[in-house]
């Protein structure tokens, strides 16, 4: 008789619930992750997009507090929703791509709060700028994969992005929302 069934059996004899078994997820699914973001111009709300970005993630639902993730953006190419914002961002006042050609989060600690939910605290760095956020992160597992869904806001100017004529918030308002869907498969084996 193999081990499981052996298992299975002592958990019915005994009437002891069976935990599901853990399952490793670290291969980021690049195809169907997304990296997006929200801001406000002249009172307009405009979305953005990074088309390309790197993410390497650990997460074992059995142990959520072990869970690490490190996500490197390069800011270029971008897509602010028009060719002469994409051009403009890619400027000292904004990014200073020549400088700065990533930006990156690493997160130094992840805290469960409830079936699915997650607080990921890391260094967010762009521009130079290191600060520490939090974001809170909802989980759900499907179909062999894990998603990570999450916004975090940010204050631009904590970062320098958006200097000049483009710091006044009438412009440009200071709050930028970042969204996320990473999509995870098991690791390897």
């Amino acid at each position: 008789m193999n081990k499981p069934i052996i298992r299975v059996c002592l958990a019915a004899l005994l009437g002891l619930p069976m935990a599901a078994s853990a399952q490793n997820y670290a291969e980021l699914d690049q195809a169907n992750s997304t990296l997006g973001f929200t801001y406000t111009q002249m009172g307009v709300s405009l979305d953005g997009k990074f088309p390309r970005f790197d993410a390497s993630l650990t997460y074992d639902p059995a142990a959520p507090a072990s869970a690490t993730t490190r996500v490197v953006v390069p800011l270029a190419p971008i897509d602010t929703g028009s060719a002469e914002g994409d051009a403009e961002v890619q400027g000292k006042d904004w990014f200073a791509t020549d400088t700065h050609p990533t930006a990156s989060f690493t997160s130094t600690s992840v805290e469960a709060k409830g079936p699915g939910q997650l607080l990921v605290t890391g260094t967010l760095s762009i521009k130079g700028n290191d600060r520490t956020v939090s974001v809170p992160v909802s989980v759900t597992e499907a179909n062999g994969t894990a998603t990570f869904d999450g916004t975090l806001k940010i204050n631009r100017t904590d970062f320098g992005v958006g200097a000049g004529i483009w710091g006044d918030p009438e412009v440009v308002a200071h709050e930028v929302s970042i969204s996320f869907h990473l999509v995870a498969a098991p690791a390897a084996q």
